[in-house]
Protein backbone atom coordinates (compact mmCIF):
# COMPACT_ATOMS: atom_id res chain seq x y z
CA UNK A 1 0.00 0.00 0.00
CA UNK A 2 1.22 3.32 -0.78
CA UNK A 3 1.77 6.48 1.52
CA UNK A 4 -0.93 8.04 -0.11
CA UNK A 5 -3.27 5.37 0.36
CA UNK A 6 -2.59 5.01 3.66
CA UNK A 7 -2.90 8.43 4.62
CA UNK A 8 -6.06 8.40 3.26
CA UNK A 9 -7.29 5.92 5.22
CA UNK A 10 -6.10 7.83 8.27
CA UNK A 11 -7.52 11.12 6.88
CA UNK A 12 -10.94 9.17 6.25
CA UNK A 13 -10.64 8.03 10.56
CA UNK A 14 -10.26 11.74 11.06
CA UNK A 15 -12.79 13.44 9.38
CA UNK A 16 -15.28 11.24 10.67
CA UNK A 17 -14.28 11.79 14.06
CA UNK A 18 -14.72 15.50 13.04
CA UNK A 19 -17.77 15.29 11.62
CA UNK A 20 -19.47 12.74 14.27
CA UNK A 21 -19.96 9.98 11.67
CA UNK A 22 -17.09 7.83 13.49
CA UNK A 23 -18.88 4.46 14.82
CA UNK A 24 -17.92 2.94 17.57
CA UNK A 25 -17.56 -0.66 19.13
CA UNK A 26 -17.12 -1.15 22.43
CA UNK A 27 -16.35 -5.29 23.56
CA UNK A 28 -17.10 -6.36 26.78
CA UNK A 29 -19.99 -4.30 28.91
CA UNK A 30 -18.90 -4.30 32.43
CA UNK A 31 -17.72 -1.77 34.92
CA UNK A 32 -15.23 -0.77 32.43
CA UNK A 33 -16.62 -0.99 28.67
CA UNK A 34 -20.29 0.56 30.14
CA UNK A 35 -19.21 3.56 31.37
CA UNK A 36 -16.82 4.03 28.38
CA UNK A 37 -19.80 3.64 26.26
CA UNK A 38 -21.91 5.91 27.37
CA UNK A 39 -19.45 8.21 27.46
CA UNK A 40 -18.81 8.55 23.94
CA UNK A 41 -22.45 8.26 23.21
CA UNK A 42 -22.70 11.76 25.47
CA UNK A 43 -20.04 13.10 22.73
CA UNK A 44 -22.20 12.42 20.12
CA UNK A 45 -21.05 8.91 18.81
CA UNK A 46 -22.80 6.20 18.23
CA UNK A 47 -22.04 2.65 20.11
CA UNK A 48 -22.54 -0.61 19.36
CA UNK A 49 -21.68 -2.79 22.43
CA UNK A 50 -20.51 -6.45 22.43
CA UNK A 51 -20.86 -8.97 24.45
CA UNK A 52 -20.86 -12.59 25.11
CA UNK A 53 -23.57 -12.81 28.08
CA UNK A 54 -26.83 -12.74 25.98
CA UNK A 55 -28.91 -11.80 29.20
CA UNK A 56 -26.71 -9.00 29.80
CA UNK A 57 -27.10 -7.45 26.39
CA UNK A 58 -31.51 -7.94 26.65
CA UNK A 59 -31.05 -5.80 29.38
CA UNK A 60 -28.97 -3.65 28.58
CA UNK A 61 -31.43 -2.85 25.45
CA UNK A 62 -34.35 -2.52 27.64
CA UNK A 63 -32.46 0.04 29.86
CA UNK A 64 -31.22 -1.85 32.52
CA UNK A 65 -27.63 -1.19 33.39
CA UNK A 66 -27.00 -3.91 36.09
CA UNK A 67 -24.25 -1.83 37.77
CA UNK A 68 -25.82 0.28 40.85
CA UNK A 69 -23.19 3.55 39.84
CA UNK A 70 -24.43 3.75 36.42
CA UNK A 71 -27.75 5.69 36.02
CA UNK A 72 -30.20 3.86 34.40
CA UNK A 73 -31.89 6.88 32.66
CA UNK A 74 -28.66 7.81 31.34
CA UNK A 75 -28.35 4.57 29.14
CA UNK A 76 -32.48 4.68 28.21
CA UNK A 77 -31.55 8.48 26.98
CA UNK A 78 -28.31 6.75 24.58
CA UNK A 79 -30.57 3.54 23.77
CA UNK A 80 -33.82 6.72 22.64
CA UNK A 81 -31.36 8.86 20.57
CA UNK A 82 -29.93 6.03 19.16
CA UNK A 83 -26.56 6.28 20.02
CA UNK A 84 -26.16 2.84 21.84
CA UNK A 85 -27.83 -0.63 21.60
CA UNK A 86 -25.75 -3.88 22.45
CA UNK A 87 -25.38 -7.14 20.77
CA UNK A 88 -23.69 -10.28 21.06
CA UNK A 89 -23.64 -10.64 17.21
CA UNK A 90 -19.92 -10.59 16.85
CA UNK A 91 -20.28 -10.85 12.88
CA UNK A 92 -20.71 -6.94 13.11
CA UNK A 93 -17.44 -6.10 14.15
CA UNK A 94 -16.47 -4.72 10.64
CA UNK A 95 -19.61 -1.99 11.42
CA UNK A 96 -17.15 0.15 13.69
CA UNK A 97 -14.56 2.31 12.69
CA UNK A 98 -13.12 2.01 15.90
CA UNK A 99 -13.25 -0.80 18.46
CA UNK A 100 -12.30 -0.62 21.99
CA UNK A 101 -11.45 -4.06 23.76
CA UNK A 102 -12.69 -4.09 27.37
CA UNK A 103 -12.72 -7.51 28.65
CA UNK A 104 -10.97 -9.29 31.89
CA UNK A 105 -7.48 -10.21 32.35
CA UNK A 106 -7.49 -12.27 35.54
CA UNK A 107 -4.89 -14.38 36.94
CA UNK A 108 -4.63 -18.31 36.66
CA UNK A 109 -4.77 -20.62 40.42
CA UNK A 110 -0.75 -20.25 39.56
CA UNK A 111 -0.89 -16.44 39.96
CA UNK A 112 -0.47 -16.00 35.85
CA UNK A 113 -1.78 -13.69 33.39
CA UNK A 114 -5.10 -15.40 31.95
CA UNK A 115 -5.28 -13.66 28.50
CA UNK A 116 -8.20 -15.85 26.98
CA UNK A 117 -10.33 -13.42 26.70
CA UNK A 118 -8.30 -10.72 25.26
CA UNK A 119 -6.87 -13.57 22.32
CA UNK A 120 -10.37 -14.78 21.90
CA UNK A 121 -11.64 -11.24 21.51
CA UNK A 122 -9.03 -10.83 18.62
CA UNK A 123 -9.74 -14.02 16.86
CA UNK A 124 -13.08 -12.10 16.79
CA UNK A 125 -12.09 -9.02 15.26
CA UNK A 126 -9.67 -10.95 13.15
CA UNK A 127 -12.27 -12.42 11.44
CA UNK A 128 -14.20 -9.56 10.59
CA UNK A 129 -11.73 -6.84 10.70
CA UNK A 130 -11.13 -4.34 7.59
CA UNK A 131 -9.06 -2.01 6.45
CA UNK A 132 -9.38 1.72 7.93
CA UNK A 133 -9.88 0.34 11.66
CA UNK A 134 -8.72 1.29 14.77
CA UNK A 135 -8.12 -1.71 17.53
CA UNK A 136 -7.79 -0.48 21.12
CA UNK A 137 -6.69 -2.84 24.03
CA UNK A 138 -8.06 -1.09 27.31
CA UNK A 139 -7.76 -4.59 29.50
CA UNK A 140 -4.85 -4.06 32.11
CA UNK A 141 -2.23 -6.29 31.18
CA UNK A 142 2.15 -6.92 30.90
CA UNK A 143 3.85 -4.66 29.04
CA UNK A 144 4.64 -6.08 25.45
CA UNK A 145 0.44 -7.64 24.70
CA UNK A 146 -0.77 -5.43 22.28
CA UNK A 147 2.33 -6.26 20.27
CA UNK A 148 3.43 -9.43 21.20
CA UNK A 149 -0.32 -10.97 21.61
CA UNK A 150 -2.77 -8.60 19.66
CA UNK A 151 -1.26 -7.66 16.82
CA UNK A 152 0.28 -11.28 15.01
CA UNK A 153 -3.30 -12.47 15.67
CA UNK A 154 -4.62 -9.69 13.41
CA UNK A 155 -1.93 -9.88 11.09
CA UNK A 156 -2.69 -13.52 10.55
CA UNK A 157 -5.52 -12.10 7.98
CA UNK A 158 -2.73 -10.68 5.79
CA UNK A 159 -3.54 -7.01 6.90
CA UNK A 160 -0.64 -4.92 8.76
CA UNK A 161 -0.69 -2.32 11.20
CA UNK A 162 0.01 0.77 10.35
CA UNK A 163 -0.91 0.12 6.79
CA UNK A 164 -4.12 -1.62 6.66
CA UNK A 165 -5.73 -1.41 10.20
CA UNK A 166 -4.24 1.10 13.32
CA UNK A 167 -3.79 0.19 16.76
CA UNK A 168 -3.18 1.08 19.72
CA UNK A 169 -3.28 1.03 23.97
CA UNK A 170 -5.15 3.03 26.36
CA UNK A 171 -5.67 2.01 29.86
CA UNK A 172 -8.78 2.23 32.03
CA UNK A 173 -8.50 3.85 34.95
CA UNK A 174 -12.60 3.22 36.18
CA UNK A 175 -13.00 4.19 39.78
CA UNK A 176 -16.42 2.27 40.61
CA UNK A 177 -18.67 4.27 42.96
CA UNK A 178 -15.76 7.34 43.07
CA UNK A 179 -18.07 10.75 43.01
CA UNK A 180 -15.59 12.89 41.82
CA UNK A 181 -14.19 11.51 38.94
CA UNK A 182 -15.99 9.33 36.03
CA UNK A 183 -15.07 8.25 32.67
CA UNK A 184 -14.76 11.67 30.42
CA UNK A 185 -13.01 13.22 33.90
CA UNK A 186 -9.91 10.80 34.07
CA UNK A 187 -6.95 11.49 31.96
CA UNK A 188 -6.05 9.57 29.01
CA UNK A 189 -2.83 7.52 28.43
CA UNK A 190 -2.94 6.89 25.02
CA UNK A 191 0.24 4.53 23.30
CA UNK A 192 0.24 3.79 19.59
CA UNK A 193 1.50 0.86 17.12
CA UNK A 194 3.15 3.72 15.24
CA UNK A 195 2.69 7.67 15.03
CA UNK A 196 -0.80 7.54 13.05
CA UNK A 197 -2.13 4.74 15.23
CA UNK A 198 -1.39 7.51 18.40
CA UNK A 199 -3.13 10.59 16.35
CA UNK A 200 -6.27 8.65 15.56
CA UNK A 201 -6.08 7.19 19.14
CA UNK A 202 -5.42 10.76 21.10
CA UNK A 203 -7.75 12.35 17.92
CA UNK A 204 -10.52 9.84 19.19
CA UNK A 205 -10.28 10.15 23.22
CA UNK A 206 -9.85 13.54 23.14
CA UNK A 207 -13.64 13.99 21.69
CA UNK A 208 -14.85 12.73 24.99
CA UNK A 209 -11.89 12.50 27.46
CA UNK A 210 -10.77 15.72 29.38
CA UNK A 211 -7.04 15.26 28.91
CA UNK A 212 -4.87 12.85 26.68
CA UNK A 213 -1.61 12.04 27.55
CA UNK A 214 0.65 10.74 24.64
CA UNK A 215 3.47 7.91 25.63
CA UNK A 216 5.97 6.40 22.81
CA UNK A 217 4.70 2.64 22.51
CA UNK A 218 2.25 0.60 23.53
CA UNK A 219 4.40 -1.17 25.94
CA UNK A 220 5.05 2.03 27.80
CA UNK A 221 1.25 2.91 28.33
CA UNK A 222 0.68 -1.18 28.99
CA UNK A 223 3.40 -0.26 32.03
CA UNK A 224 1.77 3.07 33.53
CA UNK A 225 -1.12 1.08 34.33
CA UNK A 226 0.45 -1.66 36.11
CA UNK A 227 2.97 1.16 37.53
CA UNK A 228 -0.38 3.15 38.78
CA UNK A 229 -1.77 -0.02 40.72
CA UNK A 230 1.53 -1.39 41.69
CA UNK A 231 2.45 1.94 43.61
CA UNK A 232 -1.29 1.22 45.62
CA UNK A 233 -0.88 -2.79 46.47
CA UNK A 234 2.66 -1.88 48.08
CA UNK A 235 1.69 0.93 50.24
CA UNK A 236 -1.56 -0.94 51.21
CA UNK A 237 0.71 -3.85 51.93
CA UNK A 238 2.30 -1.64 54.02
CA UNK A 239 -0.14 -0.01 55.68
CA UNK A 240 -1.10 -3.55 56.47
CA UNK A 241 2.29 -4.65 58.32
CA UNK A 242 1.97 -1.68 59.89
CA UNK A 243 -1.57 -2.48 61.59
CA UNK A 244 0.32 -6.04 62.68
CA UNK A 245 2.87 -4.13 63.85
CA UNK A 246 1.45 -1.48 66.19
CA UNK A 247 -1.05 -3.67 67.14
CA UNK A 248 1.52 -5.88 69.05
CA UNK A 249 2.28 -2.38 70.88
CA UNK A 250 -1.22 -1.44 71.76
CA UNK A 251 -0.52 1.72 69.04
CA UNK A 252 -3.95 2.13 66.75
CA UNK A 253 -2.79 2.19 63.35
CA UNK A 254 -6.08 4.70 62.24
CA UNK A 255 -5.33 7.19 64.49
CA UNK A 256 -1.07 7.06 63.43
CA UNK A 257 -2.04 7.62 59.78
CA UNK A 258 -5.12 10.51 60.58
CA UNK A 259 -2.22 12.38 62.77
CA UNK A 260 0.42 11.13 60.26
CA UNK A 261 -1.96 13.01 57.03
CA UNK A 262 -1.75 16.17 58.39
CA UNK A 263 1.63 16.67 57.23
CA UNK A 264 1.31 18.59 53.76
CA UNK A 265 4.03 16.80 51.98
CA UNK A 266 6.32 13.79 52.03
CA UNK A 267 3.33 11.63 52.47
CA UNK A 268 0.42 10.21 51.06
CA UNK A 269 -2.46 8.22 53.31
CA UNK A 270 -2.78 4.65 52.07
CA UNK A 271 -5.77 2.38 54.52
CA UNK A 272 -5.32 -1.46 55.66
CA UNK A 273 -8.30 -3.86 55.16
CA UNK A 274 -9.07 -7.44 55.45
CA UNK A 275 -7.68 -7.93 52.12
CA UNK A 276 -7.47 -6.55 48.70
CA UNK A 277 -10.10 -6.46 46.39
CA UNK A 278 -11.14 -5.17 42.60
CA UNK A 279 -10.46 -5.54 39.21
CA UNK A 280 -7.14 -4.13 39.03
CA UNK A 281 -4.87 -4.46 42.77
CA UNK A 282 -5.16 -7.56 43.44
CA UNK A 283 -4.14 -8.48 39.97
CA UNK A 284 -1.96 -5.91 38.11
CA UNK A 285 0.97 -6.77 39.78
CA UNK A 286 1.16 -10.11 39.02
CA UNK A 287 1.11 -9.49 35.60
CA UNK A 288 4.80 -7.48 35.90
CA UNK A 289 6.50 -9.67 38.28
CA UNK A 290 5.36 -12.36 36.00
CA UNK A 291 6.72 -10.57 32.68
CA UNK A 292 9.54 -9.65 34.91
CA UNK A 293 11.30 -13.32 34.90
CA UNK A 294 11.32 -13.15 31.11
CA UNK A 295 14.23 -10.98 31.85
CA UNK A 296 15.77 -12.85 34.25
CA UNK A 297 14.34 -10.17 37.22
CA UNK A 298 12.46 -11.41 40.57
CA UNK A 299 10.14 -9.04 41.23
CA UNK A 300 10.85 -9.67 45.08
CA UNK A 301 9.50 -5.66 46.32
CA UNK A 302 6.51 -6.34 44.35
CA UNK A 303 5.92 -9.84 45.20
CA UNK A 304 6.50 -9.49 48.71
CA UNK A 305 3.57 -7.26 48.76
CA UNK A 306 1.17 -9.37 47.50
CA UNK A 307 2.06 -12.21 49.99
CA UNK A 308 1.17 -9.73 52.97
CA UNK A 309 -2.17 -8.70 51.49
CA UNK A 310 -2.59 -12.03 50.49
CA UNK A 311 -2.44 -12.84 53.82
CA UNK A 312 -4.83 -9.91 55.46
CA UNK A 313 -8.05 -12.16 55.03
CA UNK A 314 -6.14 -15.21 57.16
CA UNK A 315 -5.05 -13.06 59.72
CA UNK A 316 -8.70 -11.50 59.76
CA UNK A 317 -10.24 -14.53 60.57
CA UNK A 318 -7.60 -14.64 63.51
CA UNK A 319 -8.17 -12.25 65.03
CA UNK A 320 -12.15 -12.79 65.08
CA UNK A 321 -11.76 -16.76 66.22
CA UNK A 322 -9.21 -14.96 69.34
CA UNK A 323 -11.38 -12.53 70.66
CA UNK A 324 -14.12 -15.13 70.73
CA UNK A 325 -12.36 -17.05 72.64
CA UNK A 326 -10.84 -14.15 75.07
CA UNK A 327 -14.22 -12.75 75.53
CA UNK A 328 -16.35 -15.68 75.75
CA UNK A 329 -14.08 -18.75 76.12
CA UNK A 330 -15.50 -20.05 72.66
CA UNK A 331 -13.72 -20.99 69.13
CA UNK A 332 -14.87 -20.28 66.11
CA UNK A 333 -16.33 -23.90 65.47
CA UNK A 334 -20.09 -23.46 65.79
CA UNK A 335 -20.10 -19.50 65.99
CA UNK A 336 -22.82 -17.53 63.91
CA UNK A 337 -20.73 -14.95 62.44
CA UNK A 338 -22.20 -11.68 60.26
CA UNK A 339 -20.19 -10.73 57.07
CA UNK A 340 -21.29 -6.96 56.74
CA UNK A 341 -20.44 -6.10 53.76
CA UNK A 342 -19.39 -8.41 50.76
CA UNK A 343 -18.95 -5.99 47.75
CA UNK A 344 -14.80 -5.49 47.64
CA UNK A 345 -15.48 -1.31 48.42
CA UNK A 346 -17.91 0.98 50.27
CA UNK A 347 -20.83 1.75 48.23
CA UNK A 348 -21.06 -0.13 45.12
CA UNK A 349 -22.13 -3.46 43.75
CA UNK A 350 -18.70 -4.69 42.83
CA UNK A 351 -18.15 -8.27 43.46
CA UNK A 352 -14.84 -8.85 41.50
CA UNK A 353 -12.03 -10.31 43.92
CA UNK A 354 -13.36 -9.59 46.82
CA UNK A 355 -11.79 -10.16 49.85
CA UNK A 356 -14.94 -11.02 51.46
CA UNK A 357 -15.56 -14.12 50.08
CA UNK A 358 -12.15 -15.52 51.04
CA UNK A 359 -13.22 -14.32 54.40
CA UNK A 360 -16.95 -16.29 54.46
CA UNK A 361 -14.72 -19.79 53.49
CA UNK A 362 -12.06 -19.62 55.59
CA UNK A 363 -15.02 -18.99 58.44
CA UNK A 364 -16.73 -21.95 57.37
CA UNK A 365 -13.74 -24.10 56.70
CA UNK A 366 -13.33 -23.52 60.64
CA UNK A 367 -17.08 -24.95 61.25
CA UNK A 368 -18.56 -21.78 61.47
CA UNK A 369 -21.97 -20.81 60.04
CA UNK A 370 -21.86 -17.55 57.74
CA UNK A 371 -24.79 -14.97 56.81
CA UNK A 372 -23.40 -11.82 55.04
CA UNK A 373 -25.55 -8.15 54.99
CA UNK A 374 -24.65 -6.08 51.90
CA UNK A 375 -27.19 -3.22 50.89
CA UNK A 376 -25.98 -2.94 47.81
CA UNK A 377 -25.14 -6.74 47.15
CA UNK A 378 -28.70 -8.60 47.43
CA UNK A 379 -27.41 -11.50 45.67
CA UNK A 380 -23.58 -13.35 45.51
CA UNK A 381 -23.22 -13.49 41.74
CA UNK A 382 -21.30 -16.61 40.44
CA UNK A 383 -17.24 -15.96 40.69
CA UNK A 384 -14.41 -17.85 39.13
CA UNK A 385 -12.79 -18.97 42.36
CA UNK A 386 -15.49 -18.73 44.88
CA UNK A 387 -18.13 -20.60 42.79
CA UNK A 388 -19.88 -22.80 45.71
CA UNK A 389 -20.67 -19.39 47.24
CA UNK A 390 -22.88 -18.32 44.09
CA UNK A 391 -26.77 -17.54 45.18
CA UNK A 392 -26.36 -17.14 48.56
CA UNK A 393 -28.65 -14.36 49.52
CA UNK A 394 -28.06 -10.99 52.14
CA UNK A 395 -29.78 -11.87 55.33
CA UNK A 396 -31.73 -8.45 56.83
CA UNK A 397 -30.94 -6.65 60.25
CA UNK A 398 -33.92 -5.47 61.65
CA UNK A 399 -34.04 -5.14 65.42
CA UNK A 400 -33.27 -8.66 66.78
CA UNK A 401 -31.76 -10.14 64.19
CA UNK A 402 -28.13 -8.76 64.90
CA UNK A 403 -28.38 -10.31 68.79
CA UNK A 404 -28.60 -13.81 67.40
CA UNK A 405 -25.10 -13.57 66.09
CA UNK A 406 -21.75 -14.49 68.22
CA UNK A 407 -19.57 -11.80 66.09
CA UNK A 408 -20.00 -9.26 63.49
CA UNK A 409 -17.18 -8.70 60.67
CA UNK A 410 -17.22 -5.18 59.36
CA UNK A 411 -15.67 -6.21 55.88
CA UNK A 412 -16.97 -3.43 53.66
CA UNK A 413 -18.09 -0.27 55.33
CA UNK A 414 -21.12 0.97 53.09
CA UNK A 415 -22.11 4.46 54.17
CA UNK A 416 -25.59 3.62 54.47
CA UNK A 417 -25.27 1.18 57.30
CA UNK A 418 -26.36 2.25 61.16
CA UNK A 419 -23.00 1.36 62.57
CA UNK A 420 -24.42 2.71 66.38
CA UNK A 421 -27.15 0.43 66.11
CA UNK A 422 -24.95 -2.52 65.00
CA UNK A 423 -23.02 -2.17 67.93
CA UNK A 424 -25.89 -1.29 70.22
CA UNK A 425 -26.96 -4.74 69.52
CA UNK A 426 -24.16 -6.92 68.81
CA UNK A 427 -22.08 -9.19 71.29
CA UNK A 428 -18.84 -8.56 69.08
CA UNK A 429 -17.88 -7.00 66.35
CA UNK A 430 -14.60 -7.02 64.67
CA UNK A 431 -13.93 -3.87 62.33
CA UNK A 432 -11.47 -4.35 59.36
CA UNK A 433 -12.36 -0.69 58.45
CA UNK A 434 -12.49 1.56 61.38
CA UNK A 435 -16.22 2.44 60.20
CA UNK A 436 -17.03 2.13 63.62
CA UNK A 437 -14.55 4.49 65.04
CA UNK A 438 -15.56 7.05 62.27
CA UNK A 439 -19.17 6.67 62.71
CA UNK A 440 -18.95 7.16 66.58
CA UNK A 441 -19.75 3.51 67.81
CA UNK A 442 -17.00 3.39 69.98
CA UNK A 443 -17.88 0.41 72.75
CA UNK A 444 -16.36 -2.26 74.16
CA UNK A 445 -17.62 -5.20 72.46
CA UNK A 446 -15.48 -3.42 69.23
CA UNK A 447 -12.37 -4.63 68.26
CA UNK A 448 -10.45 -3.83 65.64
CA UNK A 449 -8.52 -6.47 62.54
Amino acid sequence: MTDSIRDELAGTLLRRLEDGSFKVGIIGLGYVGLPLALAVARAGFAVVGFDINTTRVRELNQGHPGIKHIAAAELASAIEARRFSATDDFSRLDEPDGLVICVPTPLTRNREPDLSFVVRTAEAIAKQLRKGQIIVLESTTYPGTTEEVIKPILERTGLKSGVDFYLAFSPEREDPGNPHFETASIPKVVGGDDPEALRIAQAFYGKFIVKTVAVSSTATAEAVKLTENIFRSVNIALVNELKLIYAAMGIDVWEVIEAAKTKPFGYMPFYPGPGLGGHCIPIDPFYLSWKAREFDITARFIELAGEINTAMPRHVVDRLAQELDRRFGRGLNGAKILVIGVAYKKNVDDMRESPSLRLIELFEQRGASVDYHDPHVPVIPPTREHAALAGRRSVGIAAGVVAEYDALLIATDHDVVDYKALVAEAKLVVDTRNACARSGALADNVAKA
